[in-house]
């Protein structure tokens, strides 16, 4: 049954390939692309398709040349504007990662394509790109949390007033006072970070930006009234100078010293663009010097490699580390051990 399913799909995407008259292509041509769309096919094979088609879909056959050119003619009754493998491949693998990118009006428009891609993956079995979709999958770096749930209608309303820059009405839970507050949002911007996605905007009455964590909007109304808009608004500077943080991030010099995994890793996989790792005199560890952000992240990062990391400089960060050590060890030394 799936060598069946394999012929159908096959001989869709050769029809798809063959342009209407006046243009043409090669047989050769076509070999090359149906194997680039992942179909394992030999020159014979599709001439017998092309001959068995030629009929039934009114294929034109030009026979000026050592290989055939076809095409279809003008009034050939088929739509074939459907769905072929590279396509169904992006959208199968692209689906998980663009529910909280999208607009909520896109993601319905595109949910019958999500769902065509995936019929049409599940049901191509001997295809290369068909295989390649059930053995690829992006992970996150180190451990993942489950991703915060956000109530459909709200992402529904935050999306649709953020893309048609509307004033948002919503009610949120702060988390430092554990109490609903009805805000007016002038939504600028999106942002997914790991579990979390945060809608970026001005509150009513004010002009500094802020962060809504969207699983903590419990309502969400897109108003009629237009937002106020940030002309001066660039996501990728706001992500690198203001997201989760009360001030500006700079940037500083991280200096330390790091065992030989951590210099093998970062040796690989570098902190920052400038960054440098130098072996340490009648020692395995090396002397690591990189410019970095001079946010929270990057220093639990750090704080998280334990006994692996020395941190030299800056000194701000040497008293948080130290406080944060003298904390966990308080909390372990009132835990008897057998």
């Amino acid at each position: 049954m799936s060598e069946a399913k394999d012929t159908l799909l096959r001989l869709i995407a050769l029809l798809r390939l063959i342009p209407r008259a006046p243009g043409r292509i090669a047989t050769t041509t076509l070999l090359e692309k149906l194997k680039e769309d992942g179909f394992s096919v030999s020159l014979r094979t599709v001439q017998r398709d092309l001959d068995r088609l030629s009929i039934p879909f009114a294929l034109q056959r030009d026979e000026s040349s050592p290989s055939f050119r076809w095409s279809l003619s003008e009034n050939a009754p088929i739509d074939l504007s459907a769905m072929d493998t590279p396509t169904a491949l992006a959208l199968y693998l692209a689906e998980s990662h663009l529910q909280t990118l999208l607009p909520q009006s896109v993601l319905d428009q595109l949910g019958p394509q999500f769902r065509m891609a995936r019929d049409y993956i599940d049901n191509l079995e001997n295809n290369g790109l068909a295989r390649w979709a059930h053995k690829v999958r992006a992970i996150p770096n180190g451990k993942s949390l489950q991703p915060a749930q956000i109530a459909p209608c709200v992402w529904d309303q935050t999306s649709t007033a953020l893309l048609e820059r509307k004033q948002l009405q919503i009610s949120y839970l702060s988390r430092s006072k554990s109490e609903l507050k009805q805000l007016l949002i002038h939504p600028a911007g999106l942002v997914s970070r790991h579990a979390i996605s945060y809608l970026i905007g001005s509150v009513e009455g004010y002009d500094d930006l802020r962060q809504f964590a969207l699983h903590r909007i419990h309502q969400a109304e897109c108003l009629e009234a237009p937002a106020q808009v940030r002309d001066d608004f660039e996501i990728e500077r706001y992500i690198r100078q203001d997201l989760n943080t009360d001030t500006p991030i700079e940037q500083v010099e991280l200096v330390a010293d790091v065992s030989p995994p951590i210099a093998w890793l970062l040796g690989e996989t570098p902190l920052s663009s400038k960054q440098s790792l130098k072996p340490l005199p009648d020692s395995d560890w090396q002397r690591l010097c990189a410019v970095v952000p001079d946010d929270r992240e990057t220093l639990w990062w750090v704080f998280g490699l334990g006994e692996n990391v020395k941190v030299l400089e800056p000194k701000n960060w040497v008293q948080v580390i130290r406080e944060k050590a003298a904390a966990l060890e308080a909390l372990y030394t009132e835990i008897e051990l057998p």
